[in-house]
């Protein structure tokens, strides 16, 4: 019987799946205790997420932060807001998530359980270090969905408010039918392939130096696994029917900018939508006209940091921006 041979589409076809295939993080049994050091944050089953610290250096420490940074980046996205609200008088402590910057498995997603699991880990060490401190959790973009995903955990272990920058919140449920079909199939068939955008023109900042960084940094990672950007789908999905259990204990503010370039509006509108009626104190949305998608490393970023810290020490009181007010 003759053979038909194959077409070149079919080969390369066959050549994805069998040289690529969906993965996730394989995480170890719990084999020590957690801890702080100097440099990193060490984990239960023994691995090293680097960690960076910054404390004040003229006045007592009047809170503790815990920040987590956003999809692709690592903890060098805290450099200017943790000196900005150290300055302040705020603690700030910021690790690499598992699969990005300088961890192990670098660009393998690990699982928005373990991601979870690591927050609340890190959250009970800057509880230990500073006992007498209110603690808050910071995260942008994704690292904002982590904590919204933490959120039903948080109150049992000490957090006292949760800040929310740009929270990535772009799930299934507000995703069009079609990029649906089109994540379903690559991940069937090239899941560990990686794709670098192109031809994309967004603009997530005003501070056009800090995205110049971004681009010349080696520890951010430019070209994403397929199956990464699928599990960053289904965590944004967790984090957008999280918004109506966000019951206001612990206390939330959440900041958008004008200029979201990131997200789509409509989804940032219906997010927002879903949010229940809370008194100020409880839960707050703060809109900055001139912020963008990075609202921390935007040039006005300043004005973020003064509300940040006054919502720290006082939720009740009007942010001094007057973000918190209802735009036209």
């Amino acid at each position: 019987m003759q053979r038909t041979p194959l077409r070149p589409v079919a080969i390369l076809l066959l050549l994805a799946l069998s040289a690529c295939s969906s993965r996730l993080q394989e995480i170890g049994p719990p084999v020590d205790e957690p801890a702080f050091t100097d440099k990193a944050f060490h984990t239960a089953d023994g691995i090293d997420l680097p960690l960076k610290t910054w404390l004040p250096w003229d006045r007592p420490v009047e809170g503790v932060v815990v920040a987590l940074h956003g999809f692709n980046d690592y903890s060098r996205a805290f450099d200017a807001p943790g000196k900005g609200l150290a300055r302040r008088g705020f603690a700030l402590y910021a690790y690499d998530q598992r699969g990005f910057g300088r961890t192990p498995e670098r660009g393998i997603w690990a699982g928005t359980g373990q991601m979870v699991a690591d927050v609340i880990s890190a959250a009970r060490l800057a509880k230990a270090a500073h006992p007498d401190k209110p603690l808050f959790l910071l995260g942008e973009s994704m690292g904002g969905a982590v904590i919204m995903a933490a959120y039903p955990h948080l109150k049992a272990i000490g957090v006292d408010g949760v800040i929310l920058s740009a929270p990535a919140i772009w799930g299934w449920q507000v995703q069009p039918a079609i990029n649906r079909f089109m994540m379903d199939l690559a991940i069937s068939i090239m899941p560990g392939v990686a794709v670098q955008p192109r031809g994309v023109e967004r603009q997530a900042s005003s501070n056009m130096n800090a995205l110049r960084q971004l681009a010349r940094d080696p520890n951010f990672i430019k070209a994403t696994r397929v199956d990464a950007a699928y599990g960053l789908v289904e965590l944004m999905t967790q984090a957008f029917d999280a918004g109506p259990a966000l019951d206001g204990d612990p206390r939330w503010l959440i900041l958008y900018g004008a200029r979201e370039d990131i997200l789509p509006g409509g989804a940032v509108s219906r997010f927002l939508g879903s949010l229940p009626d809370l008194a100020p104190e409880r839960g707050r949305v703060a809109y900055y006209r001139r912020g963008h998608h990075l609202l921390l490393r935007d040039l006005d970023a300043r004005f973020v940091y003064d509300d940040i810290a006054a919502w720290m020490r006082d939720p009740a009181t009007p942010l001094p921006s007057g973000a918190d007010q209802a735009p036209d």
